[in-house]
């Protein structure tokens, strides 16, 4: 008897040692080792692979303009193009050029911001606004910025309220349906356990589906961003006046007019990098530290 007792003993402590092992397995599955990636790591993977591609892209332009492949009214030398910044730089007027467009595209953001996010909730969680909206939303993400400067400069003139429109006419659509693409992506289950739990209307629109949704809205913004900033490259390249300021829309314009490519090229180069820059600078680690967050990003 006493034998009999000792087997079912040592059996329950193998059946226990085998269900806490089990635990322990599930717990590291679930754990997400999150770790610092070492900055010498960081340089090689993100800093050095970017870097390298200008300098290739440089290298080919500076041989084509070396060979004559093209001649320089078409494709000017880089250190023409070097000059016409060093030129900018020294009367002082580069960072203000700079500084007149990223205010303005900034601004026009967060107001096609401040509307888009309400009227995408509202889309996405109200039946008739969808299907009388929704479509509407879908044809003005597709229509070209550029369509909305003529109108714009008619209705307001020639000022900020014009660029302002231009940009918000250009973004207010891709946010607000970034924000309906995201909420749509919500499982259903979550949505009954907020209701279950007593989070509806705003409430519920706070704590359950803006987070959930957060993933399709963070997209929607990087999206709105892009369309800000081409809106307002737009608006000014073609409507020009003293009362709006020298930006980079109207410095790409001048070296048109003015036939000084260098200085086209120069300003296409310094829009792209604000682009780049404003991504990289604001909404890369916005989106790293919401997939952090959720556990979908490993190394940070």
């Amino acid at each position: 008897m006493a034998s009999t007792d000792t087997t079912s003993e040592a059996s329950a402590r193998r059946k226990g040692d085998d269900l806490a092992g089990l635990e322990a397995g599930l717990d590291a599955l679930d754990a997400v080792q999150i770790r610092r990636t070492p900055v010498r790591e960081v340089l090689l993977q993100k800093v050095l692979p970017p870097l390298l591609a200008v300098g290739l892209v440089l290298v080919v332009w500076q041989i084509l303009v070396a060979t004559e492949v093209t001649d320089e009214t078409k494709l000017p030398a880089l250190s023409a193009v070097w000059d016409s910044l060093s030129d900018m730089w020294v009367k002082g007027t580069l960072l203000e050029v700079i500084w007149t467009s990223v205010s303005r595209g900034l601004l026009g953001f967060l107001l096609a911001l401040a509307i888009g996010t309400p009227l995408g909730l509202l889309v996405a969680r109200v039946k008739f606004v969808r299907a009388a909206i929704g479509p509407i939303l879908q044809g003005l993400q597709s229509l070209p910025s550029v369509a909305w400067v003529p109108p714009a400069v008619l209705w307001f003139g020639l000022n900020d309220a014009m660029m302002y429109t231009v940009i918000l006419l250009g973004a207010v659509p891709s946010i607000a349906n970034g924000l309906v693409s995201g909420i749509d992506q919500v499982p259903p289950l979550f949505l009954r356990a907020g209701r279950t739990l007593g989070a509806t209307g705003l409430r519920g629109a706070r704590h359950i589906v803006m987070p959930a949704a957060l993933p399709g809205y963070l997209a929607g913004l990087k999206q709105g961003w892009a369309f800000s900033w081409r809106s307002l490259m737009a608006a000014e390249i073609i409507a020009s006046s003293p009362d709006l300021g020298l930006g980079l829309g109207q410095l790409l314009e001048n070296g048109r007019n003015n036939i000084d490519l260098p200085g086209v090229f120069l300003a296409i180069i310094l829009i792209l990098v604000v682009g780049i820059a404003i991504d990289l600078l604001i909404f890369s680690p916005i989106e790293r530290y919401v997939l952090r967050s959720r556990g979908l990003l490993v190394k940070s």
